[in-house]
């Protein structure tokens, strides 16, 4: 029983070193999820104080959440649209570009650039400069979304917690995508999806960081649960049922996914054409989020409900109150006002607007088409569902994680094989730039999986391979007290780089470097007086069999330039030539 104790502990101690990001899953996922909480409650105060006290407009929410204050209703005055944007702008800019640049925009894309470029590293103090501009560009009438601050807000929060226990840089990636996957699941009311949108938005083709998946599952369950014990179980929207009830509905659904597809295209090039125009104002970027708020309030002066949030408005669409006009021209202003808000370096998401705009999209094209075709457009608001799906997918290159979210937003799963349909069309149909600009197209385009197919395709081929391939085999070698200068003037026009040195009793003594040798006897007055014994320089020996992971390693290992290869493993085993560096490198290649 003694003896048993000691083998027990090893082997737990060897558990939680390899699983020890999972189990940090679990506080990551509680501290994510009440950066949530404070998020959310910051978000709704703010747009208490801002639009409904100050302006006097009450924007609408969702059937599945509840403001906390309730603001006495008062009269609107339409002028103030044009002041209190800009001030949240204004307020928002200077904490943001006084103390932590990296927040601005949709923290979204730059959680990307950290995971691909930055190591996966934080600041500390991002989560809270996010939290608070967000709330401030958000809740003073910006068009932004949730999914970007909450995404920065947890994937910081992870990083932060990585980084205190100095964890390896791989685990960090981890816990920090698991991080962000939290807020997203836990603010959007989608647990599931917020488990597969880290994994998946990274790239912007069909791919994925399996990796993250387990870890983010965890997290992403864990927040959804926090936050639910302050703010309820529900579903985001409150939907009528909806279900898809004939093969024949899958034409006006192609005609929805081909509009989505062009909107959500001309929605990003407009995004980012904002932004290049704001990046070359010649003014002190604090002040920039100040005239992005102004231009949201003049569009706001004129149709409100294109600022905020919008999600009250589809809750509007869903319970049929809508007309094809209004959803148009909100779903047109609104690509204008987030651009505004969010491009001109304030705080803010971009999922939350697309899905606005691919609702309000859809439930138009639904209602026209109920007109045209009534035969197969039975339920207009399915549409809205569909192409909030669709838009989304096809702007952020997400197809998967948005068909879950959005089911889970809905609370239903009637409409999964027009969305999967709608969904898939719409990501096919893409345009050539994304909303989020950080993306890479696939893993192999990322420096983080670089050394990964680097050793992947070098451990499938052997030395033996590379020889035979390029010609590389030569059994010449050198005595080590031959002069340097007879060496190089018998040496071949184009002889290989390295010779092997072996000695009359055939043992092998390192290699020669062709090239050393020629300089030494040409720019040094005493290289008359070298042997080729006083440049060799030792070297470790390999075998055809070997793989060229394996000798790379043992050349980074030890600091050599090139390995002498033995034919085999015997006593009586030759030399058949010599594998340098730049051998493996044209391999690859």
């Amino acid at each position: 029983m003694a003896a048993l104790f000691p083998k027990i502990m090893s082997r737990l101690k060897n558990w939680v070193r390899f699983q020890r990001v999972l189990l940090l899953a679990i506080p990551t996922g509680v501290i994510a999820g009440l950066g949530s909480v404070i998020f959310f409650t910051l978000l709704d105060l703010s747009h208490s104080f801002f639009l409904e006290h100050l302006i006097g407009y009450f924007p609408p929410g969702p059937g599945g959440e509840h403001s906390l204050l309730h603001m006495p209703f008062r009269e609107m005055t339409r002028w103030m649209f044009f002041v209190v944007p800009t001030i949240g702008g204004l307020a928002a800019g200077w904490l943001i570009y006084t103390f932590a640049p990296e927040a601005e925009g949709h923290g979204t894309d730059a959680a990307i650039d950290s995971y691909h470029f930055k190591h996966a590293i934080i600041r500390g103090r991002v989560p809270f400069i996010k939290t608070v501009a967000s709330a401030l560009t958000i809740g003073s009438g910006g068009s932004g979304g949730r999914e970007g601050p909450i995404a920065q807000i947890g994937a910081g929060f992870g990083s932060i917690i990585a980084q205190k226990l100095k964890l390896t840089e791989t685990e960090r990636r981890i816990l920090m995508m698991a991080g962000m996957s939290a807020g997203i699941g836990s603010i959007f009311h989608a647990p599931l999806a917020g488990a597969i949108f880290a994994a998946e938005i990274l790239y912007r083709d069909i791919d994925m960081e399996y990796e993250l998946l387990v870890p983010s599952a965890i997290t992403s369950v864990v927040a959804y649960c926090v936050f639910a014990l302050f703010f309820g179980f529900s579903p985001l929207f409150l939907t009528p049922k909806m279900d898809f009830t004939s093969g024949g509905e899958i034409l006006p659904y192609t005609i929805l996914a081909v509009v989505v597809a062009v909107a959500a295209g001309f929605y990003s090039r407009l995004f980012y054409k904002v932004r290049d125009l704001f990046t070359a104002l010649p003014i002190l970027p604090h002040f920039k989020p100040a005239i992005g708020g102004l231009l949201t309030g003049i569009v706001g002066f004129f149709l409100p409900a294109s600022i905020y949030t919008g999600y009250g408005l589809l809750q509007q669409a869903f319970d049929g109150h809508l007309a094809i006009g209004f959803l148009l021209a909100v779903a047109v202003c609104k690509m204008f006002t987030t651009s505004f808000s969010i491009a001109s370096g304030g705080s803010g998401g971009v999922f939350g607007p697309s899905v606005v705009i691919g609702g309000a999209l859809g439930g138009a094209v639904g209602l026209v088409l109920q007109g045209i075709m009534p035969s197969l457009v039975h339920t207009p608001q399915a549409y809205i569902i569909v192409g909030m799906a669709g838009f989304f997918a096809s702007a952020a290159c997400s197809p998967f994680s948005t068909i879950i979210m959005v089911s889970e937003m809905t609370g239903g799963y009637g409409l999964l094989l027009p969305s999967v349909w709608v969904t898939t069309l719409a990501f096919l149909f893409r345009a050539r730039v994304g909303i989020y600009e950080k993306q890479r197209a696939t893993r192999y385009d990322t420096p983080i999986h670089h050394a990964d197919f680097l050793s992947g395709l070098l451990g499938r081929m052997t030395v033996g391979d590379l020889l035979n391939r390029f010609n590389l085999k030569q059994s010449r070698t050198i005595d080590p007290d031959v002069p340097l200068r007879e060496f190089v003037r018998t040496a071949a026009e184009s002889p290989p780089r390295f010779f092997p040195v072996v000695d009359k009793n055939g043992k092998c003594l390192g290699v020669l470097n062709t090239a050393k040798a020629r300089d030494i006897t040409i720019y040094q007055k005493d290289g008359k007086n070298v042997l080729v014994r006083n440049l060799t320089k030792e070297c470790r020996m390999i075998y055809l069999d070997n793989a060229l992971a394996t000798a790379l390693a043992i050349m980074v290992k030890n600091d050599q330039e090139a390995l002498v290869v033995l034919s085999d493993r015997g006593a009586e085993a030759s030399i058949v030539g010599v594998l340098c560096r730049e051998d493996i490198l044209n391999a690859y290649s």
